[in-house]
């Protein structure tokens, strides 16, 4: 891999002798399962991104959350960093470990602690399935909204590290926005509540400061999530388009009516026979593109609001228009959508998964633009994403065994992130930053508000000690990028030349 990040801060991470630091660890917390072994470590050696690898120097699993506060205390007295885990579903390395750190395992944590019909609420540990908590509040007639693709395996603690999204978060808000409260330890080992049981809570908003903060603030070790009544009914409209460009016109066509779907998903030809061949959802293998879009609600305005969105689908260009005959279809069309990214890799050796926002607006110039990079650098590209919130994944398929295709995805992806910021939108909507998009946080943003981030990953860590080598660019980095675009004369933002 090329370099994404700045090597000096491992080089300024301190030497750990890791016999002594286990021998202490051993001492101190004799009932702490410690791997230590190469074979053991190696499992562990990545996240979802699995093109990043580094073997960490322990791996711990805590069953007791006084377990993971006397470790913090001890690698806070020692020097020594940690990088925290939860499934290992995340697609940005920010669960990548050190060779110089430990690596916490929250996976044991996986208890739902109480499920609240009358405050509509859940306390769960950080190593609970997103999945298991809708699962756990249906007898109730509740469950959690945000859904992301991977929610029958990724934990809501990591959820909560990225502020994760999914296909309904366009009308029901993302991670932060169906949080209550969160308990954490921070890097000292001193427990934080951060938000509280009420609607809203005094003095700053460090709740949603925390979410999506990559696990570089503090340690998660409960969340309370808002629960929400199941939909009275759900009714899946699916649209083909023979153009991608009518597709991303007709996003924007289905807001601007004055309809806010539950879910409103956009893939293109690849995407879908991809999703097609692997889940037969009955997908039209020859369409350019597809939407589906989710009404949901009591019966009469999920009527109305289908025939609505029917006749904007219709005007927008869409040679076809149906809507699921029955729920079996509807979780069939869902479940082409949610397996998109494993059915992608059926058909090529590897991908790169991008996580990019842009306005909605800009959708149709945004997909001709990665058409563009696609023929340029010789590599496919299957498109799959919220489109109702412009939330982009880009899947670039590569083969990583022939020379050169693993640097090309790495250059086209780049460039695509760098797109989506010159529309005015963001270099991720849910993935995070963790280490893969470094360079591009220095397209997004200047020096001074870099600056303000270390200072707050300071007010929170001062050592450094959480997670470091992530999400934040060090100044010299995002100098070193500035000049290697200026030396390719293709600066894309002039405010580089700052650093």
């Amino acid at each position: 891999m090329s370099i994404l990040y700045d090597e000096r801060i491992d080089g300024a991470l301190p030497k750990v002798d890791k016999a002594a630091l286990l021998a202490e660890l051993r001492q101190r917390l004799p009932d702490l399962d410690i791997l230590h072994t190469t074979e053991d470590l190696t499992p562990y050696e990545c996240d979802g991104l699995s093109a990043y690898r580094t073997t960490p120097m322990l791996v711990v699993l805590p069953e007791r959350i006084e377990q993971v506060q006397q470790l913090l205390q001890l690698c806070h007295a020692r020097g020594v960093p940690v990088v925290a885990r939860g499934a290992g579903t995340g697609l940005s390395g920010g669960a990548l470990p050190l060779e110089q750190g430990i690596l916490l395992v929250m996976a044991r944590f996986n208890q739902i602690l109480e499920i609240n019909r009358e405050g509509r609420f859940a306390r769960v540990q950080p190593g609970v399935r997103n999945l298991a908590i809708s699962q756990a509040a249906a007898p109730f007639d509740l469950y959690y909204a945000p859904d992301p693709s991977s929610q029958i395996a990724c934990s809501i603690g990591g959820n909560v590290a990225e502020n994760a999204g999914g296909v309904h978060c366009l009308k029901y808000g993302l991670t932060v926005h169906n949080l209550l409260k969160v308990e954490i330890l921070t890097v000292e080992g001193e427990f934080m509540t951060l938000g509280s049981d009420a609607l809203d809570a005094p003095g700053f908003d460090l709740l949603a400061l925390f979410t999506g903060s990559e696990g570089m603030l503090g340690i998660v070790t409960e969340v309370t999530v808002k629960l929400l009544p199941k939909p009275q009914v759900a009714k899946v409209l699916l649209a083909a388009f023979d153009s991608v460009e009518k597709a991303g016109r007709a996003v924007g066509d289905i807001i601007a009516a004055g309809i806010i779907p539950g879910g409103l998903e956009m893939m293109d030809n690849l995407a879908i026979r991809a999703a097609e061949d692997f889940i037969h959802a009955g997908y039209p293998v020859e369409a350019e593109a597809i939407l589906l879009c989710e009404l949901d609600g009591v019966e009469a305005d999920v009527a109305d609001d289908c025939e609505r969105v029917r006749a904007v689908l219709t005007k927008a260009g869409a040679t076809e228009v149906r809507q699921a005959r029955d729920e079996a279809e509807r979780v069939k069309f869902w479940a082409g959508r949610k397996n998109a990214f494993p059915a992608v890799g059926r058909i090529s050796p590897d991908y790169y998964c991008m996580d990019g926002t842009i306005p909605r607006r800009e959708l149709p110039g945004v997909l001709r633009g990665i058409a563009e990079l696609s023929e340029e650098y010789g590599l496919r590209v299957a498109n799959v994403f919220h489109a109702g919130d412009g939330n982009m994944h880009p899947l670039i398929l590569f083969d990583a065994n022939v020379p050169g295709e693993l640097e090309r995805a790495e250059a086209i992806g780049g460039k695509i992130l760098e797109l989506c910021v010159k529309v005015g939108g963001s270099i991720t909507g849910e993935h995070g930053v963790g280490r893969e998009k470094i360079n591009q946080m220095c397209a997004q943003f200047n020096s001074d508000e870099i600056t303000l981030f270390h200072a707050v990953k300071a007010a929170f860590d001062p050592a450094g000690l959480l997670n470091p080598g992530k999400n934040i660019p060090t100044l010299h980095r995002c100098a070193e990028f500035g000049a290697m675009h200026v030396h390719h004369g293709q600066l894309p933002f002039p405010e580089l030349e700052r650093f």
